[in-house]
């Protein structure tokens, strides 16, 4: 099988202001904007997102104008919303336990924004970035970690996409029982799952536009939640097999970078791009591929950049 490589960054940007983040922001634009739906694109469409973005997340409000202004381009206010994206359905595989959130990301490569970043927007963050300030998996500094799986059923509504719902959570909450009762307000447009971990709870979450926040059997997390899964589902998405792999394997790093946890990339064009483990409490979150890893911390963080190989199983 022939290998692909994958440059990840790590990148510091501080509140938003000072430019780090523009120039970071500005060079994905081209990429980027085609996210942005055709009803986001009118007037009337982005008063829409950015009215429901004040009403449910008010917080934010001044870190998304300071952005938008950074980035200086006519749909920045919308886009950045995250309210009128098109759906994305990653497959990952992810488990909360003892104090550690330990989580594979699996995604087409040359669709994975691959940057961490340290932000302190309204307090100090760090987390894998995507679509430009959203998070795929993240921590603060009161030690609450939050990682997201696609739910794998095909509903779509009005609300968030669950990117901007994990750096919300993790920019006002301090545990992950405040958490979830802000989960409770939030509208998300597509079915995802969340599993929470701080330093006595942890916790998986489903939501989505057609159900309230409903708790997982247990902290782990494929790419199904409470309905069955069709036996056309589990070949194309292995997702009964992965949770049974992760409940039985905790949270074992090594077990992660070997199938079926570890995905080689398909014919899709979907593999597993990185392993994140996270320690919240310690302020610590470790990157892992086949042969390397990368430590980032609050006490210690690197910018800098890593190509890795992937489709190299261990």
């Amino acid at each position: 099988m022939r290998h692909q490589h994958k440059t990840f960054r790590a990148i510091e940007v501080g509140d938003g202001s000072d430019g780090r983040w523009a120039a970071h922001a500005r060079a994905l634009w081209q990429d980027m904007e085609g996210l942005l739906t055709e009803e986001g694109r009118t007037p009337e469409g982005a008063d829409r997102v950015r009215a429901l973005f004040r009403a449910h997340m008010p917080e934010l409000v001044p870190v998304l104008d300071r952005l938008a202004v950074q980035l200086d381009r006519p749909e920045a206010r919308a886009f950045l919303t995250h309210a009128a994206l098109r759906p994305f359905s990653p497959a990952c595989t992810q488990i909360g336990r003892n104090g550690t959130l330990l989580r594979n990301y699996d995604f087409p490569p040359d669709q994975c924004e691959g940057t961490i970043v340290s932000s302190c927007f309204l307090r100090p963050v760090i987390g894998m970035q995507d679509v430009l300030w959203g998070l795929l998996d993240g921590m603060n500094d009161a030690g609450l970690a939050v990682s997201l799986t696609f739910g794998g059923r095909s509903v779509y509504g009005r609300g968030f996409a669950i990117l901007i719902v994990v750096r919300y959570l993790l920019e006002t909450c301090d545990t992950v029982d405040e958490a979830i009762v802000r989960l409770r307000s939030l509208p998300v447009a597509v079915p995802q799952n969340l599993t929470l971990v701080d330093a006595t709870k942890a916790v998986t979450v489903f939501v989505g536009p057609d159900m309230p926040p409903t708790a997982a059997p247990d902290a782990c997390a494929a790419n199904h939640q409470h309905l069955p899964v069709t036996d056309e589902q589990e070949r194309a998405s292995r997702t009964q097999e992965r949770l049974r792999a992760i409940r039985a394997a905790g949270t074992d790093v090594a077990a992660m970078l070997k199938p079926p946890l570890y995905r080689s990339v398909d014919a899709q064009g979907s593999g597993t791009l990185y392993t994140a483990c996270y320690r919240p409490v310690e302020g610590r979150v470790t990157y892992y591929w086949p042969g390397e890893s990368w430590q980032q911390s609050f006490a210690g963080f690197a910018p800098g950049s890593r190509t890795v190989t992937l489709n190299r199983a261990g």
